[in-house]
């Protein structure tokens, strides 16, 4: 498999999990930590309170996005299989490269560097918080979600 494939398979394995776990939504609204967000949890500069955005830009959105999280985890920690980047490729595009990339402030960097992924893919469980008002909370659907990724994470080792 060829690097440009491995990329193109785990942004895929990584989207059927941001999609099932995002949802869809064509007018922007604030997430639970208030970061203003569109289609299937777009955000960034170009989402502009008011709009309604179509299928097609959402698509993209989706498509750029994990195309950009999953070039973040490659670069980062080159070599990983494709089950565990797609797995930190949707940690990253929910949550920021920390996950996978800061190894100072990670222990899931440190495992994914030290090339211990079983216990990399374990540490995806603790990744179910966002701030909330201020304040680290438990998120449901984050905790669902991190368990999913988990799974993903470490079929394969």
């Amino acid at each position: 498999m060829t690097p440009n494939q491995k990329r193109a398979l785990a942004a895929a394995l990584a989207t059927g999990i941001a999609g099932a776990h995002e949802g869809l939504k064509f007018t922007p609204y604030y997430d639970p930590p208030g970061i203003l967000t569109v289609c299937q949890g777009h955000t960034g500069p170009d989402v502009i309170k008011g709009k309604r955005y179509s299928l097609a830009e959402c698509d993209a959105f989706l498509t750029d996005d994990m195309r950009k999280a999953v070039g973040l985890v490659d670069a980062c920690q080159p070599g990983l299989p494709v089950p565990v980047l797609a797995s930190f490729a949707d940690a990253v595009f929910n949550g920021g490269p920390t996950i996978a990339c800061n190894r100072t402030k990670s222990t899931a960097a440190r495992l994914l560097y030290a090339h211990d992924y079983a216990a990399a893919c374990e540490q995806h469980l603790r990744w179910n918080k966002a701030k909330v008002a201020g304040v680290m909370v438990v998120l449901p659907g984050l905790t669902t979600r991190t368990i999913e990724r988990r799974n993903l994470c470490m079929e394969g080792l």
